[in-house]
Order: C-alpha cells, then sequence, then structure tokens
C-alpha cells in the first residue's frame, strides 16, 4: 500500500526489526536498530554479514595455545572449512531467524499434542461433563492456527513444500473443529435476541410522528387508537411467531451441530489426523528451514511480517465507507470477512517476532469478531425463513430476527472504527 509508514501511529509502531538486546530483542527506537535499518543491504543480513574471516569463537570451545619457540604455527584449514575453534559467521546482532522462529513453532506444536492428549481423555464415556472436551478442542484449534498462520506468513523462510501441506492440512482441522462450536454459538445468540425482542416493544417506523399531543390521554381519541393498532398488532403477530421460530431455529442448527459434531469425531480417528499429528510432532523437536536460511539474521522475518502488515492496513482502506454501507446487503460483509483474517495473520507475525500479540488490535479483533458472529447469525435467520410451508407469524419473527442481526452487523462496524488505532488508515480515499 502507498504510503503505508504514514498510517501508523508514530508513537506506536506494529512492527519493529529485532535486534540482540541480553538475548532478547530490543525495542523498536534503539541505535542497534537504526544502524540495521540504514546499513542493511538488499540481501538482509546487517552490516558485516558474509564478510570474509569475520568469525565468532563458539560457546564452550577450548582456548587457543600459544605454539612453542621453533615450533610451526597453526594455519587455517583450506576450503573455508572452519577451524576446530571458530564457528561460522554470525549475524551482526547475533539473533538468528531460526533462533526466534523454531521456538515459537516448536512451542506451539507442544501446545497442540497436549490439547490432544486432554481431548481424547474428556472424550471417554466416563467423562459426563463434556466441559473439558470442548476446551481441549478449542485449545487445538487454537495451536492449529498459529502454527497454520505462522506457516503461511513466514513461508519464504521456511521449507515451502513441507509448509504448505502442514498449513492446510491444519487449516482443514481447525475448519472441521470449529463448526460444532460456532452452530452451537449461533443457536444461543438467536435464541437470546429471539427473548428480547418479543419482550420488548418494537421500534416504530421511521419517519412517524406522536399520535397525540403533549397534554392529552392517548387513549382518549379514535385516532391515537388507529395509530397504537399496527404496533400492538406487531407485537402480538411477533410473540405467537417468535416461540414457532425459536423451535424452529434450535430444531435445524442442532441437527446441524450433531452432523458437524460426528465429521470432527470422524476426523480425529481418521489416517489424515494422525498425519497431521505426526507431522506435528515432527515440529515440535525439528523447525524445516528453506535453503540458505541457517545463520541468517532475525531481519530476514521482518519482511515476511511487513508484508503481513501491508496487507492488513490495505483490507481497511477497501472496506465500505459509512455513506455507502447498507446494512442488508451481505455481498459487502466479505469485504469485513477477509480484514478479520488478515488481522489475525498479522496478530500472529506480531508474536513471532516480538514476542508477544499486539495490545492496541485487541478492540478490533474483537469487533470484527462480533460482525462475523452477527453476520452468520443473520444469514442462518433469513435460511430458516426460507424454510417451505411455515406459518406467516414465523416467517414474520425471523424476519424481525434477521433485521436486528444485521442491525447488530452495522453496530460491530461501527465499534470497530471507533477502535481502530490507526485513523489515517479508516479516512483514506
Amino acid at each position: 500500500m502507498p504510503g503505508g509508514a504514514g498510517v501508523r501511529r508514530p508513537d506506536h509502531p506494529t512492527t519493529t526489526r529485532p535486534t540482540a538486546v541480553n538475548g532478547g530483542l530490543p525495542g523498536p527506537e534503539s541505535p542497534e536498530a537504526r544502524e540495521v535499518l540504514e546499513a542493511e543491504g538488499p540481501g538482509g543480513g546487517g552490516p558485516g554479514a558474509g564478510v570474509p574471516g569475520r568469525t565468532v569463537p563458539g560457546a564452550g570451545a577450548p582456548e587457543r595455545t600459544v605454539p612453542e619457540a621453533g615450533a610451526p604455527e597453526a594455519r587455517a584449514p583450506e576450503h573455508g572449512v572452519p577451524s576446530p575453534t571458530t564457528a561460522p559467521p554470525l549475524p551482526s546482532d547475533g539473533v538468528t531467524a531460526e533462533a526466534v522462529l523454531a521456538p515459537y513453532l516448536q512451542g506451539q506444536a507442544a501446545d497442540f499434542l497436549r490439547s490432544l492428549r486432554l481431548h481424547r481423555e474428556h472424550s471417554a464415556p466416563s467423562d459426563a461433563g463434556g466441559q473439558g472436551a470442548e476446551a481441549a478442542a478449542r485449545a487445538l484449534r487454537r495451536s492449529a492456527r498459529r502454527i497454520s498462520g505462522s506457516l503461511h506468513t513466514f513461508r519464504t523462510v521456511l521449507d515451502p513444500a513441507w509448509a504448505d501441506h502442514l498449513r492446510t492440512e491444519l487449516a482443514w482441522l481447525s475448519g472441521t473443529l470449529a463448526r460444532e462450536h460456532a452452530y452451537a454459538g449461533r443457536l444461543t445468540r438467536l435464541l437470546d435476541a429471539l427473548h428480547q425482542l418479543s419482550g420488548a416493544t418494537l421500534p416504530a417506523a421511521r419517519g412517524t410522528k406522536p399520535a397525540t399531543k403533549p397534554g392529552t390521554k392517548p387513549a382518549t381519541t379514535a385516532a391515537a387508537r388507529t395509530a397504537g393498532a399496527p404496533e400492538a398488532q406487531g407485537r402480538a403477530v411477533l410473540g405467537v411467531g417468535a416461540a414457532r421460530a425459536g423451535a424452529l431455529l434450535e430444531r435445524q442448527l442442532t441437527l446441524a451441530r450433531t452432523r458437524a459434531h460426528s465429521a470432527a469425531l470422524q476426523a480425529l480417528g481418521s489416517s489424515r489426523f494422525h498425519a497431521v499429528a505426526d507431522a506435528v510432532a515432527l515440529l515440535a523437536s525439528e523447525v524445516p528451514l528453506a535453503p540458505g536460511t541457517t545463520g541468517r539474521g532475525a531481519e530476514a522475518l521482518l519482511e515476511p511480517a511487513e508484508r503481513a502488515e501491508q496487507r492488513l492496513l490495505a483490507a481497511v482502506v477497501a472496506l465500505p465507507a459509512d455513506e455507502s454501507a447498507e446494512p442488508y446487503n451481505e455481498a459487502q460483509d466479505a469485504a469485513w470477512h477477509q480484514a478479520r483474517l488478515l488481522l489475525r495473520l498479522h496478530r500472529y507475525a506480531h508474536e513471532v517476532v516480538l514476542g508477544a500479540a499486539d495490545p492496541v488490535l485487541t478492540g478490533a479483533g474483537h469487533a470484527l469478531d462480533l460482525h462475523r458472529d452477527a453476520a452468520e447469525a443473520a444469514a442462518a435467520a433469513a435460511a430458516a425463513a426460507r424454510t417451505p410451508r411455515i406459518a406467516p407469524a414465523t416467517a414474520y419473527a425471523l424476519g424481525v430476527l434477521h433485521a436486528d442481526q444485521r442491525h447488530e452487523v452495522e453496530a460491530a462496524r461501527a465499534v470497530f472504527r471507533e477502535t481502530w488505532p490507526y485513523a489515517t488508515a479508516m479516512t483514506a480515499p
């Protein structure tokens, strides 16, 4: 995105160039980071990278002895083979890309295997509660998403064939396990909304004026009774149809949830899943890197992380403006869903490079999650309203429910614009 550097707030850059300070990563404004930014060539690696004869003694290497008088002086081996007392050249900052990326991926792989073991324990018939299995499934999806997202962002640093295959398999697993939870949450959301709508006063139509003047009793004129009749009739119809609409939604979404649960159990017992688990177990001990990546500085991770950030900023700029937004135009939801996925990838890249998620994007990410939930709930209400041979009162209740969820979509978009920390990106043409 042109001018992307100006989109960030100057007091809080979202991606910084890592260098070593006490074995970790320094602040974004450290002199070492500025030196790397200024002196880094097109190939990366920082100043001094690849300079002949620049060696660093290896850890625990024996001390160098002084030869006795008359003894021939030790000569360096030919053909560039390092001597036993020296190590291959390291980046000037002392931190390699492998030292930053490998521990993160290995930690997520260990969490994946730990969650899998807990899921198998709590999925036994003796576990009557089922809460432990649900929590383990959430942790399993969490680790799978982070591994898959990191493999996607840092594909150029990793073995590309291995990264593409494992990322595809983890996306399949995460999506399969997420469906059951999604259907359960959607049903709860819709039933709660129906309960609130059926017990509340319906909003008046836009552009209507009060039927009575101040100081007059509302029921003393025929005009007042006539004006209040449509609203009372609407509440009565909604009260009758809400119970039937709730029963229809519960029947449809419970069936979908049951099928998703069966599909998840089938996936967890398949040979495909066992191959994924074996690949993650190998990842916990070894991270396959791309040829030539070993020994490269941590700056090699900066370019992929910055690309993920720029894709997110470009997606936010491309979101429909408030003036052109249409609450009932579901076609506009795709751009918001894409922004949510790119925000997630940026968060994972931030975790890899800086060791923690960016806190200023927490509110924006939560708003996009609410947007996704409301949009999918509205789609479920619309699908239920298309059920053949339903009563008019049921269809009316589902229509009101659909409108309510579409207004929740608009509310989530407004919250996102308020919590998005980079105001320039929201107002760019």
